[in-house]
């Protein structure tokens, strides 16, 4: 499992289009909507709308993970790497996690420098950083995990980045990444409580501002982790069935 692990964390560093997902179009994103919610505000209302807009962006960009993930797994399957190991005496769980931890390191290390981002170029408050950091593991887990989900069930990459768009983009609109969930409609409120989206960037909202209450941040972390969990079983139903489909 280590071999695989080192050597996919290789290629990802190496791999520019995934440094542009992950670190180059959220700072973009982040820059440009600050400006265009901060125009003529003044500097009080300026530094709320900047504390709302970089953790809710962060959640957001963190599911683009995902595409990388399809294309990684999918590659394998149609070039024969994935019958090949699975030849090898290395157990299918060993090959699930060699190519799931590097994603992990990879996500963990993009919310970290998003928010070092934010502090260094907007000054946003870190009121409770040990709680952006486990919030931060919880979520990495999570996203991770539904991406591997979805990469060991979609058939094509185009497929997998279709489903990827609908689950970053709709999730972050459903959980007021985009705006306020206050201003959303009681059905949307509704919808975003079953949303990973949602539980994490409240929790970041509430880190940032010393405000956490214990027992939300329990819950917060229990549903981010109940959803990681059913999506990793899921991964593990579906392994069997993306094995079939590899080329020998």
């Amino acid at each position: 499992m280590n071999a695989v692990m080192i050597v996919e964390l290789k290629k990802h560093v190496q791999d520019k289009g995934l440094v542009f997902w992950i670190f180059l179009l959220p700072i973009l994103f982040t820059v440009v909507f600050i400006a265009i919610f901060t125009a003529g505000v003044d500097d009080t209302a300026r530094q709320e709308v900047i504390q709302s807009i970089v953790p809710a962006y962060i959640v957001m960009f963190v599911f683009f993970i995902m595409i990388s993930m399809v294309q990684v797994f999918i590659k394998d399957r149609d070039k024969g790497m994935t019958a090949r190991l699975a030849s090898t005496p290395l157990k299918s769980y060993f090959y699930l996690f060699g190519k799931w931890l590097p994603f992990m390191f990879i996500v963990f290390f993009q919310i970290i420098v998003l928010f070092l981002f934010g502090g260094v170029v907007y000054d946003i408050s870190f009121g409770e950083p040990l709680i952006l950091l486990i919030v931060s593991l919880f979520i990495t887990f999570t996203a991770t995990a539904i991406g591997l989900a979805m990469a060991l069930t979609v058939n094509t990459e185009n497929m997998g980045i279709a489903i990827t768009q609908i689950i970053a983009l709709g999730g972050a609109m459903l959980s007021g990444l985009w705006m306020p969930i206050e201003m959303l409609p009681d059905f949307m409120q509704t919808i975003a409580q079953f949303l990973p989206q949602y539980w994490a960037n409240q929790s970041f909202q509430d880190a940032m501002a010393g405000t956490t209450q214990t027992s939300e941040l329990f819950q917060t972390l229990g549903v981010l982790f109940a959803i990681g969990l059913a999506a990793f079983m899921i991964a593990i139903i579906r392994y069997p069935y993306f094995l079939k489909r590899a080329v020998n």
